[in-house]
């Protein structure tokens, strides 16, 4: 009875396999909303959002890829992607920050306040 149970779970972790295009697939739709969003919108919040959307998208690409070619080099190259998404969410919210002070409703044409 043991090993019956034992073949059904194996059999049920085999027909859940997804397949690399489909991630792909996601990873493209992901990176599609974020340079639509980051061409369409103004407000310089949700143009950051784009932006760590289409990095985000990248990442799940390169993993995908390093899955379906049994290589380590696209998940270690997710991690310097994430370093550098991390250096430019503590950069870009510190200008973010800085231009909403001034400015409440401030749009993506507004980084002429920064001058001084």
């Amino acid at each position: 009875m043991a090993e019956s149970g034992t073949h059904r779970a194996n059999a049920r972790s085999a027909a859940v396999s997804v397949p690399g295009a489909w991630y792909l697939s996601v990873a493209a739709v992901l990176f599609t909303i974020g340079a639509v969003g980051l061409l369409v919108r103004r407000n310089i919040l949700i143009m950051f959002m784009c932006v760590e959307l289409m990095l985000n998208a990248v990442n799940l690409t390169f993993v995908t890829f390093a899955r379906m070619l049994d290589d380590i080099g696209g998940q270690s190259l997710v991690f310097f992607v994430m370093v550098v998404a991390a250096a430019e969410v503590v950069v870009g919210l510190g200008i973010i920050v800085a231009i909403f002070r001034r400015r409440a409703d401030a749009t993506a044409d507004d980084f002429h306040i920064l001058k001084g």
